[in-house]
């Protein structure tokens, strides 16, 4: 993408460029999986659909990059074992909420993962949100609220919910890491490690959740390849875009997730109350307003930006 230094800025800041549409296509991939995994969840417990979903996802990575594998570093194992970990906490969480929730309502949940990317830089790393970000957070807050419906004049959240909310802060946490280490690392030996380490830790969480091993089911077997193919793309594909595309356009395009996983749910039959839809429409609008950036008096860029870089924070 030509740089405004060199040509006249575009009238058209959401112009894609070929990474941008392979992460509008992982945005819908994304999408349509919380039905899946929701149908799932009726064979199977979480942890080890998640431990058999990576398992196969770092099975595939592993053949395709297995002459890479011998040039692991110090620094690639760690990146690997830390993302592997946020994986699986996200993942894990997500698909344990999703044993009582409906796909759509968990997928605007988890889409709060966009505004706490900026509020756990605040709380972890000191780097206070502008402007923007502060207003998606209000957003995000009041959408939550709205999603998980006031009863009896209190706020009344269930045990699908709130896992399925702190599954969002994990996901914010892969998403800094990703970042923090997409340049400065081999893409494909990090992949397999950071796969192989959600596999392993899902597995190892089957002890103390007391989950019970299931029954053979080819819905099972099936998903979890399938997924597994999937979950192999989509990371592969993330850590590769991510070294070109900033963080405000990446997490703009995934912003249509909850989108895409509401179109799905509806086609199937899922039905969201009018107040809570109200409220995944303000968790959409929050993951895009902090991410906007306020062109301030003087400048000629647009509001949006896609010359940060990478890993920075990008409020004012």
């Amino acid at each position: 993408m030509p740089s405004p230094s060199s040509s006249r800025p575009s009238p058209f800041p959401f112009r894609l460029s070929k990474a941008e549409v392979v992460l509008v296509f992982i945005t819908m991939l994304w999408g349509g999986t919380f039905l899946l995994v929701h149908t799932v969840m009726s064979v199977s417990g979480p942890m080890f659909f998640v431990g058999l979903r990576f398992a196969a996802a770092a099975l595939f990575v592993a053949m395709v990059f297995i002459r890479s594998m011998p040039g692991l570093t110090a620094i690639e194992l760690k990146a690997g074992l830390l993302i592997g970990t946020t994986i699986m906490l996200g993942c894990g969480l997500q698909t344990m909420g999703l044993q009582t929730i409906s796909s759509s309502q968990s997928a605007f949940i988890t889409a709060l993962y966009v505004p706490f990317v900026p509020l756990l830089q605040w709380l972890v790393l000191g780097r206070r949100p502008g402007l923007m970000p502060s207003l998606g957070i209000c957003l995000a807050f009041i959408g939550l609220m709205l999603l998980a419906g006031p009863e009896g004049g209190s706020l009344h959240f269930s045990e699908g919910e709130v896992v399925t909310l702190v599954s969002a802060i994990a996901i914010a946490g892969e998403i800094i890491l990703i970042s923090r280490y997409a340049g400065t690392v081999d893409v494909r030996r990090v992949t397999v490690v950071q796969l192989a380490t959600a596999s392993i830790l899902a597995f190892l969480m089957m002890v103390p959740t007391q989950e019970r091993l299931p029954d053979f089911s080819w819905l099972l077997l099936f998903s979890a390849i399938g997924l597994g193919a999937m979950s192999a793309v989509i990371q592969v594909a993330m850590n590769w875009a991510q070294r070109s595309v900033s963080p405000t356009r990446a997490t703009l395009i995934y912003a249509g997730e909850p989108v895409w996983a509401g179109v799905v749910g509806r086609l199937a039959g899922e039905r969201l109350p009018g107040i809570a839809l109200i409220g995944g429409l303000l968790i959409v609008i929050a993951v895009i307003v902090s991410e906007l950036k306020v062109r301030r008096r003087g400048e000629a860029s647009p509001l949006l930006t896609a010359d940060e870089p990478l890993g920075q924070d990008t409020g004012l």
